[in-house]
This record gives C-alpha cells, structure tokens and sequence, in this order.
C-alpha cells in the first residue's frame, strides 16, 4: 500500500532527528497521529514555542531562552576558566557534574570535511575575541574523542598556541568516537578531574 504523502512527510522529519532510524520514525508517527488531535497539537505548539523563544547567546553562543545566556549574565561564574563544547546540549552535561563554575563557548560544530564542516564553520573568529576579551588562565577542551574531536582540537591548539594560556582536555576514560551525551556523569566526572594539556 502507497504510504499517504502527509505521512510520508512527518516520517521523514522524524527521520532527520539523530538516532532515529526509518522503523523508530514510522512507529513515533503512527503514535502521533494515532492518539488523540489535541495531544498531538499541544506537542506542535510546544515545538514551535521553543523553537521561537530560543536564540543565540552573542557572548558564547549557547541556545538559550535570553541574551546573554543565564550563565554569560551570572556574576559568580569564573571569567578564568573556559570550557570549549561542540553543542549546547553538551554545556548541560558538564553543568551536571556540578564541579565547573567557569564559561563556556560553543562551537556548533567539529571540524568534519566529509560532512561540510569547515574552519569557517566553527565561530573561531569570536572565540578568538573571547579570549582576548577575558584572558582566561585555563581553556578546557570538552570535545568528544573522535576523528573529528581531534582535529578540533589540533587546530584550536595551533590557533592559540602564542597565547599564555593553559589549554587541557578531558583524560581517557570516554571510549575513542564516543558522544559525550551517552557518557554517564561519573565517567565524564572522572575524565574531568584528570585533564591534561594540550
């Protein structure tokens, strides 16, 4: 049977969501337009109000509801300390740990030819500011350890290699092309305390 061109179309949205698979992306649409109209448009209209109300914070560029960003805008948080994330989703797991009280800066993206990503993709430029801005003591490089994590973090520690800056990443303990997302909090935690220089 011809699947419906309507069908098609939010199956193939939830297609685009990472980890979703063409069965998991048939089955969440089936579950939408299988339950109740009104569950379905309160899950529209949610959507649609976060995707509106979230912006770019200009200083470090996190998703966030406001600009600055609520930890940008929080006096009590360390100007001597930087963590460089890849996401926004990621400045939460390491906000988790309750063990950093500095800044973070999120680059958007890894250096990754084969899927597009540039240099000129990574908003260098402002975090090259940033840096000048603050003077931070220490540049924590919170990057998954991949192909693509490592040669993010090659190039920024070439980009800043005259600065008089500390720049460590996290220690072993995250397997070689994991997702810090799937990282449990202890084990992120540990490869915290055990950061090394660059």
């Amino acid at each position: 049977m011809t699947t419906s061109p309507l069908l098609e179309k939010l199956i193939q949205h939830f297609n685009r969501f990472p980890g979703i698979g063409r069965k998991t992306a048939q089955r969440l649409a089936w579950f939408v337009i299988s339950g109740q109209k009104a569950d379905a448009h309160d899950f529209a209209d949610c959507i649609r109000e976060t995707v509106d109300n979230f912006t770019t914070c200009g200083q470090c560029l996190m998703l966030s509801e406001g600009n600055p960003c609520p930890i940008c805008s929080e006096p009590s948080r360390d100007d001597s300390q930087l963590c460089i994330v890849e996401t926004t989703s990621e400045v939460y797991l390491v906000e988790n740990m309750h063990e950093y009280k500095g800044k973070y800066f999120v680059l958007g993206h890894l250096l990754s030819p084969l899927e597009g990503f540039g240099i000129n993709d990574l908003h260098l430029g402002e975090l090259v500011s940033l840096i000048e801005k603050r003077k931070p003591a220490e540049i924590i490089l919170a990057l998954k350890p991949s192909a693509e994590g490592e040669a993010t973090i090659h190039y920024i520690s070439e980009l800043l290699h005259n600065q008089n800056i500390n720049l460590t990443r996290l220690s072993t303990g995250i397997p070689f092309g994991g997702e810090l997302e799937y990282t449990s909090t202890l084990t992120l935690a540990n490869a915290w305390k055990r950061r090394y220089r660059v």
